[in-house]
This record gives structure tokens, C-alpha cells and sequence, in this order.
């Protein structure tokens, strides 16, 4: 489906089969001398057969055309490779480049894998997951050269002016953009109207204490208008950025009433928490226990900076105790 949000500026459903997403929002902005294509899709034939064909249908000249990533992740970026020419530009923030193109090397999995396995995630069903993982089969096809994008840095195209505005949480080099004369906000993940952002980046310190420090900087943007990067197009962000506080409150407290029966890791704390699924935790599929394990450290990490939280053991793996 392609839909005019503003003259220039489009909507492009692009299909994530297998993925519970189901459809990624892809944006284009047309301009005179260059385009902008705001995130991709999957490294798959199906959404690569399906944006082609709507950049077709709008008259997109790939060579005139450059690509902005929100952030990393194989959903928006997994087709970098098959729409950008010798002239193209590929914007991102630089911490989720240098990531991007470290998920085509064996040591970021191997890290990855020794990380979930540190807190507690099952030693026998971490390949499995690695193997069936998005960002092994679905992102791009090689490395890339990026243009680094900072606060403040605008791009002018179509008789927009975006201004990118560093959010990380979500990923650590997420990027959303402004143009403040419309009131246009591109969210990408940061912020989702029916669903949370899943924050579990392993490797960063506090990801948790990030994302809420990004959503209070967008909090104070005048915004009419946000286009998320999943499901529908939101016109009261500012709702929105409560309830994902709130969401994120009630997290934190479930956290603190687990540890109450004493030290536990990551995987165990997730076992436990409330997640938006019918079934128990034993039939909670093993993809979607890999990022609520994710899910469930970025908060107890948040905890342990909040110094409510101190490390310990637990049969051999990292856990987390209460302090009294």
C-alpha cells in the first residue's frame, strides 16, 4: 500500500513475512534534485519485490535517491544493499553503523551468545535462536559506507527540513526526525502507538535508562503529527510518551516484587514477568523468550544504576539480588 501523507511525502507498506510486525513503514520523500527512502524492509524477495515496485509506481529514479536509517535493526535496514547505486548516501547514527556491519562478522554473534548465556538463557536453545535470528538471515548483504548523522543535522529535501535527533534506547544509535515547521516526527522504533519498543541491547550500560532519557527529549517537541516505523500513524504523541512511561513503571515494580523471593538471573526474572501473550511461559515461543530475556536485563540494569540492585550468582550465571 502506498499512501500520501503530505505532498512529497509517502507511506509505503513493505511486508516482514515470519515477523509478528507483519509490515514495515517505509517512508519516501520526493524532491526535486534528490529522494529520500526512509528505511527498507527485510533482506527478502518479498519486501524487496514489494518497494521496488512501489518506488516504481511513484517514479523513483534509484540513482537519485538516498537512504535514511532510523536504526540498524534488519527491518529497516536489510535492504540497503539492493537500493542504493554508486551515488547513493546512507544515513545513520554511527553507533548502529559500526554495529550493522559488525553482524556480518563471527565475533558479534559469539559475544552475543556468551552474553545471553551469562544471564541465564538456556546454552541449548541460544544457537537455535542465532540461526533463526533476523539479523543473521534478513540484513544487509555486505558492509556499508555511512554518512553519520548527529542532533541537529538537517536534511533538506522536498521542501522539508529535517532535523535528525539522536534517541538511543531502542538501539543505541537510533535517530529520529523533526522538521519543526510541520511537526513531523519520523519515530522510527522509538515510539509505537499499540505496541512497546523492545529495548535489549546487550553490550550498553544502561539501554533502559537511555530509551526514557530519549523519550523525555521528544516530550519536548511540539509534534502534530508522528510517523512510526511500525502500525499506524499517531497524532497524539505526547499520550503516547506517558502511557510508555507508565508501561515501563509497572515493569520496573514487577522487577522489584520478583527479586523479592530472592537473587535471580535475567531468564529466570523473565519467566516471571507479565508478557502480552496467551500461554505459559514453557509454550512462550523461543524467538520471543530471546527478547524478553533481553528485555527483562535492560531493566534490571536499570535498576542496578539506580543502585536498588547489586550483582550476584545464581547456579554459575550473573544474577540480581535486592538491596536491603
Amino acid at each position: 500500500m502506498i499512501e500520501e501523507i503530505l505532498p512529497n511525502l509517502y507511506r509505503i507498506e513493505v511486508p516482514l513475512p515470519k515477523s509478528p510486525l507483519k509490515v514495515l513503514n517505509a517512508y519516501l520523500v520526493k524532491g526535486q534534485r534528490r529522494n529520500l527512502l526512509i528505511d527498507t524492509g527485510f533482506n527478502m524477495e518479498e519486501s524487496k519485490a514489494v518497494l521496488f515496485k512501489a518506488l516504481k509506481t511513484l517514479g523513483v529514479d534509484l540513482a537519485q535517491t538516498d537512504i535514511f536509517l532510523t536504526h540498524l535493526h534488519p527491518d529497516h535496514s536489510g535492504l540497503i544493499s539492493a537500493f542504493t547505486t554508486e551515488s547513493s548516501v546512507i544515513y545513520c547514527g554511527e553507533l548502529d553503523a559500526y554495529i550493522l556491519n559488525a553482524t556480518h562478522t563471527v565475533s558479534y554473534w559469539s559475544e552475543l551468545k556468551i552474553l545471553f548465556g551469562l544471564h541465564g538463557f538456556p546454552q541449548q536453545a541460544i544457537d537455535e535462536v542465532i540461526s533463526k535470528h533476523p539479523g543473521c538471515n534478513y540484513n544487509p548483504d555486505r558492509d556499508h559506507v555511512f554518512s553519520f548523522v548527529k542532533d541537529g543535522y538537517i536534511l533538506d529535501i522536498g521542501g522539508y527540513y529535517f532535523h535528525c535527533v539522536e534517541t538511543p534506547g531502542h538501539t543505541p544509535g537510533h535517530v529520529c526526525l523533526y522538521e519543526p515547521e510541520r511537526q513531523i516526527l519520523v519515530s522510527g522504533d522509538h515510539i509505537l502507538d499499540n505496541i512497546t519498543s523492545n529495548i535489549s541491547e546487550l553490550g550498553i550500560t544502561d539501554p533502559l535508562g537511555n530509551y526514557l532519557k530519549s523519550l523525555k527529549k521528544i516530550e519536548c517537541l511540539d509534534i502534530r503529527l508522528a510517523l512510526p516505523g511500525h502500525r499506524r500513524v499517531m497524532a497524539d504523541v505526547h499520550r503516547r510518551i506517558s502511557e510508555l512511561q507508565t508501561h515501563h513503571d509497572h515493569r520496573l515494580a514487577e522487577v522489584l516484587n520478583i527479586l523479592k523471593d530472592g537473587p535471580a538471573d535475567a531468564y529466570q526474572v523473565a519467566a516471571r514477568m507479565t508478557w502480552d501473550f496467551a500461554g505459559t511461559w514453557d509454550l512462550f515461543p523461543l524467538s520471543q523468550k530471546w527478547f524478553a530475556a533481553g528485555e527483562a536485563i535492560a531493566h534490571l540494569l536499570y535498576l542496578y544504576n539506580k543502585n536498588q540492585l547489586r550483582f550476584t550468582k545464581a547456579g554459575g550465571n550473573l544474577a540480581f539480588e535486592l538491596i536491603a
